[in-house]
């Protein structure tokens, strides 16, 4: 009796559990905009809330992105520091991964994994994902690291101390320690050039338009057209960073 009892309440958990996951799911797709998409509370107010789309679909992995980044903000050339990079992923015919930056992408790339091995590849293209919720600007003991109200994530270098803390909070590798400021550096969105009216130098360069730049908060921004007719995901979305770099196709093999 008591067994009888046991197994009804099970199925009647899981059978409202299925309830409450579908309700989840229609309200995601009823109200997409509501912290749902874009995985954290929009901030209040009518200003520039800059987000960035990659089409991952568009990218042909030529590494001009990444050559640009450095040309414009002056990054040192050795292949050890990036601010924008591309991935190259080679899906095996038995699972494995292969992740290949030579350069970050900056020479192009070879494809070291013979044809007949090969299920998938494709390429990613990597940058500061500008997070609503930084965990590199929350653990910045000297607050160096901000957030302006456009949504941009930078570093003060006067106020520094190179102590890598955010180095290490960040979870898809977008900091670094200059080798000769001894300060963190990393992707600012060329924020000196928005301030004229540019497009960041990665996005001006794509030659297939696989990057898209925008204002979250224009309903008829490009980013916003592109995230409306695409399915676009997050990285690591279990983070809760509040991430505002979507891609679109984004495999679940890519970290």
């Amino acid at each position: 009796m008591n067994e009888k009892k046991s197994n009804l309440s099970r199925r009647n958990f899981f059978k409202a559990g299925t309830i409450i996951i579908g309700g989840t799911v229609v309200a995601s797709a009823l109200t997409p905009f509501d912290g749902v998409l874009f995985a954290t509370e929009p901030p209040k107010g009518k200003g520039k809330w800059y987000g960035i789309g990659i089409d991952i679909n568009k990218c042909i992995g030529c590494g001009k992105c990444a050559s640009a980044c450095k040309q414009e903000n002056n990054v040192p050339l050795e292949p050890f520091y990036f601010r924008s990079w591309v991935e190259q992923y080679t899906i095996k015919n038995d699972g494995t991964i292969k992740v290949e930056s030579p350069n970050g992408g900056i020479d192009g790339f070879t494809q070291s994994v013979p044809d007949k091995d090969i299920y998938k590849s494709f390429f990613v293209p990597k940058m500061c994902n500008h997070c609503a919720k930084s965990p590199c600007v929350q653990v910045c003991p000297v607050g160096a690291t901000f957030e302006t109200p456009e949504g941009i994530v930078l570093v003060d270098s006067n106020y520094c101390i190179g102590c890598r803390y955010c180095v290490q909070a960040c979870p898809y590798g977008c900091r670094y320690v200059h080798p000769d400021k001894g300060t963190v550096d990393k992707c600012t969105l060329c924020i000196h050039r928005l301030e004229k009216g540019l497009q960041p130098a990665c996005f001006e360069m794509c030659p297939t338009e696989a990057r898209i730049f925008g204002d979250l908060n224009d309903p008829k921004s490009k980013l916003n057209y592109f995230l409306k007719n695409h399915t676009c995901m997050v990285i690591k979305p279990h983070l809760n960073t509040g991430s505002k770099l979507f891609y679109n196709a984004l495999s679940p093999e890519v970290r």
